[in-house]
């Protein structure tokens, strides 16, 4: 299953990128999808089994531009 840490920044998005991949853990950039009601903004798309580590990788810095967890469900995106 795909989820997607969502930010409003893109220098965030890419530096929690960096740190993700960091782990060894396969995610990329991607544009966020209307569901996720952010406007225009960057993502950070990784399998959902890496969610316990990604969560404390994002919420451990703090960005100010972080606008939540999405999982892919039935084609759309949900708010975790």
């Amino acid at each position: 299953m795909t989820m997607l840490a969502v930010f409003r920044s893109r220098t965030q998005a890419l530096d929690a990128l960096g740190r993700i991949a960091g782990r060894g853990i396969a995610a990329q950039s991607v544009s966020t999808p209307a569901e996720a009601g952010c406007g225009c903004g960057l993502s950070v798309r990784f399998d959902a089994r890496f969610y316990p580590v990604v969560s404390v990788l994002v919420r451990g810095r703090a960005y100010d531009s972080f606008a939540g967890f999405f999982r892919a469900a039935d084609g759309r995106y949900m708010r975790v």
